[in-house]
């Protein structure tokens, strides 16, 4: 009775298994191949160390999960050491690389390159992405938790481009026409969008503008610095139905997201985000990138990028799993939204 249990058990899990990597856009038979080795970099962040512990429960039983830390040495010259950190609760090793290369951390390599496909490389972060790139390794190299202008800065390195590499890229923030799709939803009389750009940030508009198409009118004004916040916002808050705040260094600093929600707040215009943080700082809602799901959206790109041939680049932006609403912001501006299980079904039928 007990061992009939255990598989029917086991036969439940294999089943929720099937279904996680399905709804990750895993292939069936892509489902059984097996990554034993996983090396991981980061620098350590709160968000990537979230991030790394959810791709860790995703580890096969009895393979290789290696976490390393990038840590500042603290060197003159501005190179940075890279370090194996101590941590007996993540299995982790110490010993030292000590690498020097073009003032930015490096890594060393940790063991013998392969290109057998067992094994791979995950870099969380730009610090540790740009560590990866410049190291020669045979392995394929999943880059996760970049930002698109932190991808559109990696873009140019020769070293990503290297002959016979394989290369997949996990953006941490989802599309935006995943984020037209919940402001349409929030507002749908509403198709005059404001965005306030940073001066680097032209890549980001041009994938907006891609992504709006004839669908919506939207009224650009960039900000130099954050003296010329004021008079950007003056320009564009009273054209607009919304305001987009882009993830870059705007949408990223916390005391320029302020100034733009009071400013918006005064207007009546509602102001749709990058992060759960920027809803509950005062935005009206943004699509939820949950780290569990990034981590299984991170795993089955590793898989196709293992399955897959040299010189393969994927690129993927990350999938919403929920959506945040700032209930008292909606409630001042005097909207009347759908539920959140409506809002997230709308944003997650749209990827």
């Amino acid at each position: 009775m007990l061992l009939e249990r255990a598989r029917t058990v086991a036969v439940a899990l294999r089943g929720l298994v099937a279904v996680s990597l399905l709804m990750t856009g895993v292939p069936p038979g892509l489902a059984q191949a097996a990554l034993p080795r996983l090396t991981v970099l980061t620098a350590g962040d709160a968000a990537d160390d979230e991030f790394v512990q959810q791709l860790r429960t995703l580890q096969e039983p009895g393979g290789e999960f290696q976490v390393v830390r990038l840590r500042d040495a603290g060197s003159n010259s501005g190179a940075s050491a890279v370090t194996l950190a101590p941590d007996n609760e993540d299995g982790q090793e110490a010993a030292n690389a000590g690498v020097r290369t073009r003032g930015r951390p490096a890594l060393a390599p940790i063991r013998a390159a392969t290109a057998s496909g067992d094994a791979m490389t995950v870099a969380v972060g730009p610090e540790a992405a740009r560590s990866a790139v410049e190291r020669e390794s045979a392995e394929p190299l999943l880059l996760a938790m970049l930002s698109q202008l932190e991808y559109e800065q990696l873009k140019s390195s020769p070293d990503l481009h290297r002959s016979g590499r394989r290369v997949g890229v996990l953006l941490r923030d989802p599309p935006f026409a995943t984020q037209l799709t919940l402001i349409a939803a929030a507002l749908p009389q509403g198709r005059r969008l404001g965005v306030l750009a940073a001066a680097q940030s032209r890549p980001l508009v041009q994938a907006l503008e891609q992504a709006a198409g004839t669908a919506w009118t939207l009224n650009v004004a960039v900000a130099v610095d954050v003296r010329a916040i004021g008079p950007a916002l003056r320009d564009v808050l009273p054209a607009s139905d919304a305001l987009l705040l882009l993830p870059d260094a705007i949408g990223d600093d916390a005391a320029a997201t302020a100034a733009v929600l009071r400013a918006a707040a005064g207007a009546g215009v509602p102001v749709f985000g990058a992060s759960d943080a920027m809803v509950r700082s005062g935005a009206l809602a943004t699509a939820i990138c949950a780290p569990a799901q990034m981590a299984l959206q991170a795993q089955a790109l590793g898989r196709r990028l293992a399955a897959g041939p040299d010189d393969t680049m994927l690129v993927e932006a990350a999938r919403p799993s929920a959506v945040s609403v700032n209930g008292n912001v909606a409630r001042s501006l005097g909207l009347r939204l759908p539920s959140n299980d409506e809002l997230t079904r709308r944003v997650t039928a749209a990827q």
